[in-house]
């Protein structure tokens, strides 16, 4: 039987995402969470909702060249050492030590995030750009992303425009390209642990198509940036909150 709740909050979700293009992991997983999912099962679940998602903005980005693939395959490679150490730790650690440190893990990187979505564009941090810095922040998202299903969009984007000084146009193809291969991959590793609902990421792909096709639709005003500003304060309060209960 569908379960109109998921459909709803794909749908919302995937509403939010089109109107303003942030939101989608941030949301998602606490949400599921709040819902009663038990949280390795809303990361497991999340991951997987999340790569079907962005095969279509990968494909749509692709058309219009907007990806920078020599910077998509070095984060990639080095988010694969991250992956193979989550998922050994996913088979190692008690399940019931995992689902408490997880939720509190997500609630540290939601606010890391919102924070740097806040700071998006405002600060350029003096380093000089080198590819070994490209594969060390592979692997830190890689290990984040594997335990939180966050922070492959936010954490990267930032990092791309304030260090690596690359340009935002470019920027969105990157992080939806290697977004897709570590979620796929990362996919993997809960499937390998029983951690996922099928008919859940089903249901939530089901609301969220339509979703993401009227915010894209909807959005034809100058108040984007406001909008992001708010879901950002809304996501770094739903940090506090999943922190505070973990």
């Amino acid at each position: 039987m569908l379960n109109p709740t998921f459909i709803g909050l794909g749908f919302l979700v995937g509403f939010l995402v089109g109107l303003t293009g942030v939101g989608g992991g941030a949301l998602m997983t606490p949400s599921l969470i709040f819902l009663g999912v038990e949280p390795l099962t809303a990361v497991g679940t999340d991951l997987l909702y999340a790569t079907v998602t962005r095969v279509f903005g990968v494909f749509f980005h692709g058309r219009r060249g907007k990806i920078r693939y020599d910077i998509a395959l070095r984060l990639f490679a080095g988010s694969i050492p991250a992956v193979i150490l989550g998922g050994l730790l996913l088979r190692w650690i008690n399940r019931g030590v995992l689902n408490e440190y997880l939720t509190v893990l997500l609630g540290v990187i939601l606010i890391a995030s919102a924070v740097l979505s806040l700071l998006k564009g405002e600060i350029h941090i003096p380093i000089r750009p080198r590819w070994a810095y490209v594969y060390l922040l592979g692997f830190i998202v890689g290990l984040t992303v594997q335990f939180t299903s966050v922070g492959a969009g936010v954490i990267v984007s930032f990092t791309l425009m304030n260090i690596a000084r690359v340009k935002p146009s470019d920027v969105v193809g990157v992080t939806i390209t290697y977004g897709l291969a570590l979620s796929g991959l990362s996919f993997l590793n809960y499937a390998g642990v029983g951690s996922v609902n099928y008919e859940t990421a089903l249901l939530l792909v089901l609301g969220t198509v339509p979703g993401v096709y009227l915010g894209t639709h909807v959005n034809r005003s100058s108040e984007g940036e406001k909008l992001k500003r708010v879901i950002n304060v809304i996501i770094l309060l739903i940090g506090l909150f999943t922190l505070l209960g973990g």
